[in-house]
């Protein structure tokens, strides 16, 4: 399915928004390559300007987003697994920060996971009301378990004239790893617990 047409459907799309880094080593011996990408959508804020109680015009379409850039994050990665993933999203100026939270909410969230093959673990995410250029911190964590150490990391995104004070900027970012040097301890991917374990005891 063509859910970057299907999200087009919904809203008013201004543009589709990417970055990919390939890191091969941060001063240590260069080993396999860490590559971690974003994608985002800019999407005219149907809200912008005034205080709306009801948001479900932005949450009930956004199955379609998270599809769509699930699969877009994916492509980006070169079609390698994906270990991590995060969310999040930037209103313009004439937003609120809950407009973009709206677009991220588990119906947005359960169509990313099924894109990147999965994940049992709560998607980092943040967002932020912010002028055109803005940066957005986009976390990620290891997408079966939080508490893996090793998998915190971030990638920075930014889209240069966006959002505009009427926009919001949807994005997601995804990671085929850990950090390229880790070495600080705590639990590893090693330390996942079996598919049978009982769910609860951490």
């Amino acid at each position: 399915m063509d859910y970057s047409a299907e999200v087009e459907k919904h809203y008013e799309v201004r543009g589709w928004y990417s970055t990919v880094h390939e890191i091969r080593h941060d001063g240590g011996q260069p080993g396999d390559t860490l590559v971690k990408a974003a994608v985002g959508v800019v999407i005219r804020n149907p809200f912008a300007g005034k205080f709306v109680a009801d948001l479900s015009p932005l949450i009930d379409p956004s199955p379609a987003i998270g599809h769509a850039l699930g699969q877009r994050v994916v492509a980006l990665l070169g079609n390698r697994p994906v270990e991590s993933y995060g969310k999040g999203g930037i209103a313009g100026t004439a937003g609120e920060q809950e407009h973009v939270v709206a677009c991220i909410t588990t119906a947005f969230g359960n169509p990313l996971r099924e894109q990147v093959g999965g994940g049992k673990a709560w998607i980092s995410s943040a967002s932020k009301v912010a002028a055109a250029g803005a940066s957005i911190d986009i976390p990620l964590a290891h997408k079966d378990e939080l508490y893996i150490r090793s998998h915190y990391d971030a990638v920075t995104f930014s889209v240069p004239d966006s959002p505009r004070p009427n926009e919001l900027l949807i994005c997601v970012a995804a990671a085929t790893g850990p950090r390229v040097h880790q070495r600080v301890g705590g639990k590893s991917v090693a330390d996942l617990r079996p598919p049978s374990s009982s769910i609860g005891t951490y």
